[in-house]
């Protein structure tokens, strides 16, 4: 009988949105990339996606998307950003999805708790928002509904479950030492389990007071361990027969059913924490779908649809994949840990918890106490709001459906508000801010951030002033750091600081337009009142400035305008008139900003001054890197403009020459010269005449600090021509691939490599063979 293998993959990172723009700071700790969750898709979710396996000889024999063969969830928060940060790994995990419901009639994708709570410790209201606005969000992106949810670290208890059946989830995947009792299908007693003796080949349903019942698959926890913690990543052929080793080649069932060995893994281990881990993943993958020692690849959904279960199983309650103590992690000093230094401890968790616990429920009073007047259903409106952070709604679609008739502008914008102040609420319950070993890490200080913003909100729409009560709790937290002092003052340093007003992201979006040089665009226009408007985008808020035509040249010590707000949720504008004082300082931070708001047909609004070097590090950073990434742009084209006219005036050298005349100058163009020779762009048009170029590269490949810049641009190009290819283009590619050669520029050609395997499914030619011969393929 065949053995059956389904390797499931957690893909989740904390929460980072700024939840006043509702976009990712940079992140000091993730350089050189700006943040983690880029840093993270780098090593791990996009090489999922294109999994090199290579041949004997290390030429790339197949590119495949693990996502079609393993088990998998994104975590609702990240698969956002994933989608506009990297839509090409976005859909190749969509397509992963529907892969695997072609093979196997059902999908590998499960849904995740919308924000990791941990959902034994949260309220009736959050358990049921969490769960809907998962499956409104799964649902959207994989356009099925969910069968399975992975829950937040695997925690669970009966009330748990109960929702989930509710909502229509057939299964849920837990680690082996969660289970408790068994019962044989021809029998009436229960009997005691622990992880050593659980039978985790096969599926149990465990039932519940309502009548319902879910599904429990039981990961196999030492080959698990081992490839989270064990260096099994190292050697393909060493996982392989690891897993082989925990199928039994004869499994006693009475019921003829084939054993599905089931691991739980997080995502990151393939890649992120263990470099290059994804293509031992691939390897093992690869020897399943070819069927080797007879085993073959499922997914629990298929499985279960085959073979339902006909044992049952009672569950520790609440209980949890990473907390040998249920789920104190998230609430207690319980001893469970990341590390630390000596003599630490987490004693903070409990006043961290009872803090957010208090605030949360002051805003779930304040939410139905306004909610009864601006919704027709306030728990069902809240429930329902999924569907818009989705994007399966529009506002306008759903404020029809759900909001009360007859509302003003103001009780429109009230109501909204009162949906994002749930929605940051939620977020600071994510478990994350309590996993690890410190109170003044990124996630508890996050955690305290979409707490601060939440009782923000709550103040805006008329409510009470939370803030005391939490800040008594945070008092009684303690950093393990003395010098960190409390939570009360990691708040007042860290997070409060983070704030934003209206005046604040006027004056952030006015110093990154300036960044970019779009601030003054159109100033040579007299007959206007002022500067064309630039918009800066974020997902929660728009903002257009404008210079005053008399005060428009950018090296002016004092630059004036207007500018209006738009916030995504709500309808109208904002407009403030700023003023920024700049003096002699080249220094945007040591500056002034005065923000005054204004109405149309009534005076002024007192002004507010504002000086930049208020931002915290992380939004003074994201206008030094709009500034710095702009002025790579500007400074890129010059080059290869230069570039394209100088490559043909390299001349040869003379008898005794032995370097160019001002050398030191053509060094400096070598990222743009090596871009034009390589992709064809000058006027070389004999390998005599490109000689003392390509011995120039050549000589300064392996050592010029902007050699990975040269390649970058290469990579860009190429990728350029292959948007739309035809044989010319891949002629291109394949010249370039040649030239890098020539020269000896190291190139990742990774990204091209993946566009040419695209390529394949459209038909082969002999261009896109010799093409991709050049880039590492074989047998193409």
């Amino acid at each position: 009988m065949k053995r059956q293998l389904c390797i499931h993959g957690h893909f989740y990172q904390p929460p980072r949105e700024d939840p006043w723009v509702d976009s990712i700071m940079p992140e000091g700790s993730a350089a050189p990339m700006r943040h983690w969750n880029e840093r993270i898709n780098r090593e791990s979710y996009a090489p999922m996606a294109w999994c090199r396996l290579l041949d004997g000889e290390g030429r790339i024999r197949e590119i495949l998307n693990l996502y079609e063969y393993i088990s998998f969830n994104f975590g609702p928060t990240l698969f956002k950003w994933l989608e506009t940060a990297d839509p090409s790994t976005y859909q190749r995990i969509i397509e992963g999805d529907r892969a695997s419901q072609e093979r196997w009639g059902h999908g590998n994708a499960m849904a995740q708790v919308y924000h990791h709570l941990i959902l034994p410790l949260a309220s009736d209201l959050d358990k049921e928002v969490e769960v809907a606005w998962a499956i409104d969000d799964f649902q959207a992106r994989f356009g099925r509904a969910p069968q399975g949810m992975w829950l937040s670290e695997a925690a669970v208890d009966t009330a748990t479950l109960e929702v989930l059946a509710k909502a229509g989830i057939s299964f849920v995947v837990l680690a082996p030492r969660q289970a408790k009792a068994l019962r044989a299908p021809d029998s009436k007693e229960w009997r005691p389990v622990d992880q050593g003796s659980l039978d985790i080949l096969r599926p149990y349903e465990v039932e519940l007071p309502s009548g319902k019942s879910v599904a429990a698959f039981f990961y196999d926890g030492p080959v698990s361990q081992a490839v989270a913690f064990e260096r099994l990543l190292e050697d393909g052929e060493r996982f392989w027969r690891r897993i082989q080793g925990a199928l039994p080649q004869s499994y006693a069932s009475p019921d003829s059913r084939p054993a599905l060995l089931s691991l739980g893994t997080d995502g990151e281990t393939y890649g992120h924490h263990f470099a290059f881990g994804e293509m031992a993943l691939g390897y093992v993958l690869d020897q399943a779908r070819q069927g080797r020692d007879n085993i073959e690849l499922i997914n629990y959904a298929a499985y279960l649809a085959a073979h339902p279960p006909t044992w049952k199983a009672q569950l520790h309650e609440p209980s949890s994949w990473s907390c040998v103590h249920g789920v104190e992690r998230w609430r207690s000093d319980c001893g469970c840990t990341t590390g630390g230094g000596e003599g630490w401890n987490q004693k903070w968790r409990e006043p961290l918890r009872t803090g957010l616990d208090k605030v949360k429920a002051g805003l779930d009073a304040h939410f139905f106490e306004l909610g009864a007047k601006l919704f027709k259903d306030p728990r069902q409106t809240l429930v329902q709001y999924g569907k818009v952070l989705a994007k399966s709604v529009n506002k306008e679609q759903f404020s029809t459906e759900y909001f009360r008739d007859g509302l003003s502008p103001e009780e429109q914008r009230r109501g909204w508000k009162l949906l994002s102040m749930q929605q940051w609420g939620l977020a600071s319950m994510a478990s994350c801010a309590w996993f690890f070993e410190e109170l003044a890490r990124i996630e508890p200080l996050n955690a305290m951030t979409f707490c601060l913003r939440a009782m923000e909100l709550a103040r805006d729409t008329g409510g009470p002033d939370l803030e005391p009560a939490f800040l008594a709790e945070m008092k009684r937290a303690r950093s393990n750091f003395p010098d960190k002092g409390t939570g009360k003052d990691l708040y007042m340093s860290e997070v409060l600081p983070r704030q934003e007003t209206e005046a604040t992201l006027t004056a952030r979006a006015v110093l990154s337009l300036w960044a970019e040089d779009r601030l003054c665009k159109g100033c040579d226009t007299p007959e206007q009142d002022r500067c064309a408007p630039d918009r800066l985008e974020w997902p929660a808020v728009t903002v257009s400035a404008a210079c005053n035509i008399d005060k428009a040249q950018p090296t002016d010590p004092l630059l004036s305008g207007v500018a209006t707000l738009t916030w995504a949720l709500e309808s109208g504008a904002q407009t403030y008139a700023w003023e920024w004082e700049r003096g002699v300082s080249r220094d945007p931070f040591q500056t002034a900003f005065r923000i005054t708001p204004q109405q149309r047909g009534k005076p002024s609004g007192p002004s507010v001054e504002f000086s930049p070097t208020n931002l915290p590090w992380n939004k003074q950073q994201a206008v030094a890197l709009r500034m710095i990434e702009h002025a790579a742009r500007t400074c890129r084209l010059r080059q290869k403009d230069m570039a394209l006219r100088g490559a043909s005036m390299f001349l040869e050298f003379q008898e005794a020459q032995q370097t160019q005349n001002l050398s030191q100058y053509w060094t400096a163009l070598f990222p743009a010269l090596a871009w034009a020779y390589t992709c064809g762009q000058t006027a070389l048009n004999t390998e005599s005449d490109a000689a003392p170029l390509v011995g120039f590269l050549r000589e300064h490949s392996d050592t010029h600090p902007d050699r990975d810049l040269a390649a970058e641009q290469i990579v860009a190009h190429a990728l350029e021509l292959l948007t739309e290819p035809n044989t010319d283009a891949l002629r291109q590619v394949g010249r370039m691939v040649q030239r890098c050669g020539e020269i000896g520029l190291s190139v990742d050609w990774w990204p091209v490599q993946n566009r040419v395997w695209r390529l394949r499914n459209a038909g082969s030619s002999p261009e896109l063979k010799e093409t991709a011969g050049l880039l590492g393929f074989t047998g193409f």
